[in-house]
């Protein structure tokens, strides 16, 4: 079933204009997101057909089966529940039978964790990106060979450097485990390689390094320390580094590097939007989209202010959530038994009591 399926038979229940176009926030560049409601016709919502959500190709229009969109604001999902609280100017359509959904019914204490909760993750992914965007990570891998070290005195020096320095390779090397320590390890040399040394690792994507037979009478050239737990931490770095870099949105980015507050501005607007939305809930019990401080999240999103700036104002804003929350007398969870009934009561109205 598509979007113009929906439309055709007429089986919407609700649609809105949603984002920052709601918020109050949109900007000449701003897309407009359309988020609504629909119920499924009688066969399919009772047969095998059931689609919880039907979208486009880019999510810029989503809709949600009656079913789905009460589930997911008992849940006090921050997305549902705006669209439920959509500005009037912003609602293009609405069924008489929506107006039996009232957000009283569905704001609880359960905002601190779903709206809070998720700008806290958020703040940590910008600190994630901010840690990126600072520390690139060059394209070129390191080997384990990076993260050994010889004993040299009272300390160290790398064994890429040694190795140079001594006009040795890492492949005629051969490694024994000393007892008792971790990552510590008898380094042996075999110039002629006669003795089946396999050298200090094998391949470059090795993950640890390799160890060998070494006749007893054999005396080490030099101790080395294997420092795997560093070399694994840098792989894991590695891996997200890159990965970030290919599924990253080049445009924001790039946005974000000219304005070089390295963050991705405009979801932190969001996310302090967001803490400001939980803010009001505690406070006033009610939610309302529509910001009045636009100048100030556009000047975030602008790259106006700097990351320190952001997390202060966020753990500002979260400060005061708890406190609010701590006073408030909205209920631990929304009253499943009577929104379901709200639930089972527009049904009988689209399908007919049986």
């Amino acid at each position: 079933m598509t979007i113009q399926d929906l439309k055709n038979k007429n089986l919407l229940l609700f649609e809105a204009i949603s984002g920052s176009r709601a918020f109050g926030l949109a900007t000449e560049t701003s897309d407009t997101d359309i988020r609504g409601v629909y119920y499924l016709p009688k066969k399919d919502f009772f047969g095998l057909n059931y689609i919880p959500q039907i979208s486009n190709e880019t999510n810029d229009i989503t809709y949600y089966e009656i079913g789905r969109f009460v589930e997911l604001l008992q849940k006090n999902n921050p997305n549902i529940l705006e669209v439920l609280a959509s500005p009037e100017d912003c609602i293009l359509y609405t069924h008489p039978l929506m107006d039996l959904l009232k957000s009283e019914d569905f704001l609880s204490k359960l905002c601190k964790d779903t709206f809070a909760g998720y700008a806290v993750s958020q703040i940590k992914k910008a600190k994630g990106l901010h840690k990126k965007i600072l520390n690139p990570i060059d394209k070129e891998r390191k080997s384990i060979l990076d993260f050994c070290f010889i004993l040299d005195g009272q300390g160290s020096v790398s064994l890429k450097k040694w190795l140079s320095e001594h006009g040795k390779v890492q492949e005629k090397c051969g490694l024994t485990a000393i007892d008792h320590t971790k990552g510590m390890f008898a380094l042996f040399y075999d110039d002629s390689q006669t003795l089946g040394y396999k050298g200090i690792i094998q391949h470059e994507e090795a993950n640890q390094v390799s160890v060998s037979s070494v006749p007893k009478d054999k005396r080490p050239e030099a101790y080395l320390f294997s420092n795997l737990d560093a070399y694994s931490t840098y792989c894991k770095d590695y891996r997200e580094y890159w990965k970030w870099v290919e599924e990253r949105n080049e445009d924001r980015y790039n946005v974000n590097q000219t304005h070089g507050q390295n963050y991705d501005s405009k979801n932190m607007m969001h996310t302090i939007r967001l803490l400001q939305s939980c803010e009001q809930i505690f406070r006033n019990h009610s939610l309302q989209i529509r910001v009045n401080n636009r100048d100030e999240l556009l000047d975030i999103k602008a790259g106006n202010w700097s990351y320190e700036a952001i997390v202060e104002k966020a753990e500002n804003l979260i400060e005061s959530i708890e406190h609010h929350h701590s006073l408030s007398l909205l209920p631990e969870s929304p009253d499943l038994e009577k929104t379901t009934k709200i639930l089972v009561q527009i049904r009988e109205q689209l399908y007919g009591k049986s």
